[in-house]
């Protein structure tokens, strides 16, 4: 199964380190049956850019809870990986369709690609990171700048390119 996992630059970093992303349980976001129940009308591509897009939602939220790590803060970075059907269990939450939990970490070797924000986007993304409290609270300003995160496309890395994005 195809999950993609919200991380951050210097998780990612640590990954290329340690030869895993971990430690397990992860959160990741994948086509769940709730998912595809509630996309009616979606195909597999377009099912795995909503699960991929919520997981660059999470992505910013790990941006937040990690401002204190000063190459983290401004690009959203979602690992795509494949995992073993029976180590994913998909969340009771209804509000989060895609999303699924990891039972072990994911090997390096399962990554199949990256996805992260382009340089243009960083001062976005740092808005969005200072704006989230806000939006969580209603703030319909916030909620806006927050959007506009949103409305960059992650760039695509292949696994080889990622000591090059690493490096940048």
């Amino acid at each position: 199964m195809r999950v993609y996992l919200p991380c951050t630059l210097p998780a990612l970093a640590r990954m290329v380190q340690d030869g895993e992303l971990g430690p397990a349980p992860l959160t990741g976001y994948a086509v769940t049956p709730a998912l595809i129940e509630w996309y009616a009308s979606g195909d597999t591509e377009e099912l795995e850019y909503v699960a991929l897009t919520e997981a660059a939602r999470a992505s910013l939220r790990l941006l937040a809870a990690a401002t204190g790590e000063p190459s983290g803060v401004g690009r959203r970075v979602v690992v795509a990986a494949e995992v073993a059907d029976h180590a994913v269990q998909a969340s009771a939450d209804l509000g989060e369709k895609g999303r699924v939990r990891v039972a072990g970490p994911v090997p390096l070797a399962k990554v199949a690609a990256v996805h992260v924000d382009d340089e243009y986007a960083v001062a976005d993304v740092t808005a969005a990171v200072a704006a989230l409290p806000d939006a969580d609270k209603g703030d319909d300003d916030a909620r806006f700048v927050v959007d506009g995160a949103e409305a960059h496309e992650l760039m695509w890395y292949a696994t080889q390119e990622i000591p090059d994005l690493l490096g940048s």
